[in-house]
């Protein structure tokens, strides 16, 4: 797992999932509660990541925040990045 870097900024939490910021957008963290994993973005592909989130939001606007991290981690493919989280 990569190290976080400060400032950790909470972008979106719900009950299931979270996207967080680190390092002032170095990195982002898209973690899955349930699962008790996280995927992690950083360099070339943070943009791929926000064009992602972006979009979702803009096809499904009236999600909520986990229906939208939901859609990332599962049918953007960023589940398949994910590391357990340390405990």
């Amino acid at each position: 797992m990569p190290e976080m870097q400060e400032p950790i900024v909470v972008i979106a939490d719900g009950p299931q999932f979270a996207l967080l910021s680190c390092g002032n957008d170095a990195a982002y963290v898209l973690r899955s509660k349930v699962d008790g994993t996280s995927a992690y973005v950083e360099g070339d592909d943070i943009a791929a990541f926000l064009r992602d989130y972006d979009a979702i939001k803009s096809q499904y606007p009236s999600y909520d925040t986990d229906q939208t991290l939901a859609q990332l981690w599962d049918q953007g493919g960023y589940s398949w990045m994910a590391v357990p989280d340390e405990a």
